[in-house]
């Protein structure tokens, strides 16, 4: 039973695959009504065998050896010569498994929630079949057993991200918010791609001289110990390290996908989709991909330490840097956004604080990535619930929903205190084992500054809480909202419960890596300044947002141009706008464009005007008429004879 299962996870990716093509091409056009209902319960199948496959996986029937080796699955996909060979297939190991799990268990969550939230909107079918294609992109992308898979469905989620986003493509503000989303990613991806040809080109020579069984693109290959070995002793002609590049420029792919700084100006943008979409792509799964690829080839990171130093350092100033912006914001949608961004800032800067020596950071990560899926989702649908009950964004148009929506507002405070790190919530365990990789690592800037976002998370997030819940109704929307329908709320309930109890999950028994893991239970020294800086924050809010909402006023007046760059996201996009439109666009398109309209075209439209000019001429001759041609027969015998005459005399 136990093999059928592994030989069979394939299935899993390919559910939603199967869901896609039939909802499509066939049930969408007849009932959208019977498309949903397909597609939801595809991947409940898939949520489902996920759920079997794990405790499969992560029991005592599967060896550590074997979690770490298992291929269940492959085909031979693309030859591209002898000994370079691309296999389609899936990668089963520990953060795959746990992967799975989460991708299937917020996406079905998604697809039932939307049922209702999506109810007698235009393109209902198909918004269900896009959901079906991102889980279907990302979950190719989670079980990948090489990185060339991984390109493939990386740029599959991003058209289906693109194709979620711009949902409402009779907006303006959603079809720029997709094509924004598209092409940062593609910048960042153009990096990645370039790293996996340096990858590959030279993994393909090494592959040469050691023999590991595995094709030189697999991941199988790249954290070969020899493998890695000779890679660290190639070098560029300055001396730098190749692998240092390569890896760099990876991250590059990495830092895109999971919005760090400064590639992070798309993801607020992209809560233009519907809400339970920002829940599902930008909150739960598709940001997380970078976070899971430096995760993936962690071995071939922690050789290299000082791009694991970067990646700690961009993800420390991202953390921070999310977290004020997110205090001013009024979007409710975009508030959780930065969340997001600063929150994968903390999984990214764990994963650079790790080594194979002292790998508590990498469990740390995942653990993190693993918690903050559900009560993230959770927030998400929370808020489109609020959303759907005053039909607004703005918190200022809020208040007075606690006893309106009392469901929404028991499930959006508990996702609040597991985000700010309260105990028993899940988000305390995870955010404290990230702090305690710092602490202990003697990386004392990165626990100070993870402390201090935690208190700005605590804060921004219970301003959100309170001015949506508390206080009286401030608009006559508020007045009259009322709770959703049980379709929206039973999600809520279950992602609350999660957000309750998997912080209880002994992580780092099934997902680690490198030595032995040291640290075990709560770290006081980790869990009282934490707890304290949560509780500074949660209360600071309240004393600010529960009352007249005076003090809030006059801090921004004190702040003055201060507040208002936080207000403005730091001008980031427009420092964008201004070197795209002002710099590269006129002097580097303008010019471009001038050169193909009036050089490249210009040559090709002489070439047509000689042409016709030419034709035109010969029009002249084939006049149709038999007196011409025998003029022009006789002209062109007497030239002949005189030209041979001539040619004649000048030999005699």
């Amino acid at each position: 039973m136990g093999e059928w299962i592994t030989n069979s996870a394939w299935l899993i990716t390919a559910l939603p695959l199967f869901s896609f093509i039939i909802v499509g091409l066939f049930l969408r056009p007849l009932n959208e009504k019977l498309a949903a209902g397909v597609a939801t319960a595809s991947i409940g199948l898939a949520w489902l065998s996920s759920l079997l496959l794990a405790s499969h996986y992560f029991s005592a029937e599967v060896s550590a050896e074997a979690q770490k080796t298992l291929i269940p699955w492959t085909v031979e996909w693309l030859k591209f010569q002898e000994g370079v060979t691309v296999n389609f297939g899936v990668l089963l190991d520990p953060i795959s498994v746990m992967m799975l799990v989460v991708v299937t268990t917020v996406s079905f969550l998604v697809h039932f929630y939307s049922l209702s939230y999506m109810h007698g909107e235009s393109g209902y079918g198909r918004y269900f079949t896009y959901l079906n294609l991102f889980t279907f992109s990302m979950l190719g992308l989670v079980v990948a057993p090489n990185i060339f898979q991984t390109y493939f469905f990386w740029e599959l989620v991003g058209v289906s991200s693109f194709l979620l986003i711009g949902f409402y493509y009779q907006k303006p503000s959603a079809v720029a918010a997709s094509k924004k989303a598209f092409i940062v990613t593609r910048f960042a991806d153009l990096g990645f791609f370039i790293g996996i040809l340096i990858l590959g080109y030279f993994g393909f020579k090494i592959s040469g001289e050691i023999q590991t069984g595995s094709q030189p693109l697999d991941y199988a290959f790249l954290t070969h110990p020899e493998v890695l070995k000779a890679f660290l002793n190639l070098h560029l002609a300055n001396g730098n390290s190749l692998l240092a590049l390569a890896l760099l420029l990876v991250f590059m792919g990495a830092a895109g996908k999971s919005a760090m700084f400064p590639l992070h100006i798309w993801l607020p943008d992209a809560m233009e989709g519907p809400t339970p979409v920002s829940a599902l792509i930008h909150a739960a799964t598709m940001v997380v991909a970078g976070v899971y690829l430096v995760a993936r080839l962690f071995p071939v990171f922690s050789t290299v330490p000082d791009v694991l130093t970067v990646i700690a350092g961009i993800g420390l100033f991202t953390s921070a840097f999310a977290a004020i912006i997110a205090c001013t914001q009024d979007d409710i949608k975009r508030v959780l956004a930065f969340s997001t961004l600063s929150q994968l800032g903390y999984m990214m800067f764990s994963l650079g604080l790790a080594t194979m020596a002292e790998p508590l950071g990498y469990t740390a990560s995942m653990f993190h990535l693993f918690t903050h899926a559900f009560f993230k989702a959770l927030l998400f649908l929370g808020a489109g619930s609020i959303i759907h009950a005053v039909h607004s964004n703005d918190v200022w148009e809020m208040g007075g929903l606690k006893k309106k929506m009392p469901i929404t507002h028991i499930t959006f405070a508990m996702a609040v205190l597991a985000i700010a790190g309260i105990w028993p919530f899940s988000g305390f365990f995870s955010k404290d084992e990230i702090l305690a990789t710092a602490l202990h690592g003697e990386h004392y800037v990165h626990f100070i500054g993870g402390l201090l976002v935690a208190g700005l998370t605590a804060f921004y997030m219970a301003r959100i809480y309170f001015l949506s819940f508390w206080g009286k109704a401030r608009t006559e929307k508020s007045s009259h909202a009322h709770e959703s329908s049980w379709v929206m709320l039973a999600p809520l309930g279950f992602l609350a419960l999660l957000s309750l109890t998997t912080g209880f999950i002994p992580f780092a028994e099934f997902v680690k890596i490198g030595a032995p893991l040291q640290q075990e239970g709560i770290d006081l020294h980790v869990a009282i300044p934490g707890t304290l800086m949560a509780l500074l924050g949660l209360s600071l809010s309240a004393w600010m947002y529960t009352g007249t909402l005076n003090v809030p006023k006059k801090i921004s007046v004190a702040l003055g141009q201060f507040y208002v760059a936080i207000k403005n996201k730091f001008y980031v996009d427009e420092v964008y706008s201004f070197i795209t439109h002002q710099i590269i666009f006129r002097f580097v398109a303008a010019p471009v464009a001038w050169f193909d309209r009036n050089v490249v075209d210009g040559g090709v439209n002489l070439t047509g005007a000689a042409m016709r000019g030419w034709s035109s001429a010969l029009t002249l001759i084939q006049t149709g008429q038999l007196q011409t041609y025998l003029l022009w027969f006789v002209f062109g015998t007497v030239t002949a004879s005189l030209l041979l005459w001539g040619i004649f005399l000048g030999m005699v």
